[in-house]
């Protein structure tokens, strides 16, 4: 009866932990989501801007949008920004970030990596892939700051060509029940990607717009700070999945702390009905030893 008692305290104050860091995950899911929330004007309206540029002067060129299709794949420098979280205890998030990015390793090319999360500089330094850079606190704490300091890293080797291809490994919140490890492609930019904004919250905002000094410089200024933008979203992204999952895997644990006490419950009630009952006999069999005497 002592044991179950001490189990019961234990699980009890496991359970505390569970719920507190349920309610923790889910403030700070909050956060990121209403961060996200606030720069989506700004960085609309950028893509917004490009899409216009390269309807109206289509002859307008920009090295960013250069795909070099002329080196093959095998020979083609991908580099990979793998977004993972800095801790467990958040289900299948982390494992299928990394699951996903080996299987786009294994597909070939001269990779590079650039990590964001402890999880995932851990796991590759264990398994002995070398990265090529990796951004400590990061994914703890998304911010405009850290986004302009990888985008300007990843832009800089892609003008030096030491990168063909970008590519970003996080995880999309699909709905309020599933997140989903997905594969971006940052550079080279496709021009596909920014046709048909002509409608909902994507909407063409420029009806008329005149360019100064020239479209093909105002899109040097205005590319960058929308791959700024587009890494600053997968990062808040990644942490909001990361809080969701974290939540999913805090209340599943807290559940099966509840069912657990339950149990145990059931059979510290048993064993002291057993106790009872053997006392009771002992008593009564003492009584009747006395009486024969």
């Amino acid at each position: 009866m002592r044991e179950i008692r001490s189990r019961i305290k234990s699980v009890n104050d496991i359970m505390k932990i569970t719920n507190a860091m349920y309610l923790i995950s889910s403030s700070k899911m909050k956060h990121a989501k209403q961060r996200l929330d606030d720069t989506e004007p700004y960085f609309y309206t950028l893509q917004n801007t490009i899409a216009h540029i390269l309807k109206h002067t289509p002859h307008t060129s920009n090295l960013y949008f250069h795909r070099r299709d002329e080196i093959p794949n095998e020979k083609r420098k991908k580099g990979y920004i793998v977004i993972t979280g800095d801790k467990g205890l958040a289900g299948a998030y982390n494992h299928n970030v990394l699951k996903l990015t080996e299987q786009e390793i294994a597909k070939g090319g001269e990779i590079k990596l650039f990590i964001i999360g402890q999880v995932g500089r851990m796991y590759f330094a264990r398994k002995g892939i070398p990265y090529e850079a990796y951004f400590q606190y990061t994914a703890q704490n998304p911010s405009m700051y850290r986004a302009r300091e990888i985008s300007e890293l990843i832009l800089s080797k892609f003008l030096s060509e030491e990168l063909d291809d970008v590519y970003v490994v996080y995880t999309d919140m699909i709905s309020s029940m599933k997140e989903e490890a997905k594969l971006l492609q940052i550079l080279p930019f496709r021009r596909e990607r920014f046709e048909n904004l002509h409608s909902g919250k994507h909407r063409e905002i420029h009806h008329t717009a005149t360019f100064d000094p020239s479209p093909e410089i105002v899109m040097e200024n205005l590319v960058p700070n929308y791959a700024k933008g587009l890494i600053y979203g997968t990062m808040v992204e990644a942490f909001a999945s990361e809080q969701h999952a974290r939540m999913m895997a805090m209340d599943s644990a807290t559940k099966s702390a509840k069912d657990m006490i339950q149990e145990l419950n059931l059979a510290y009630n048993r064993a002291r009905q057993a106790a009872i009952t053997q006392e009771i006999t002992e008593i009564v069999s003492g009584a009747k030893s006395q009486h024969k005497k």
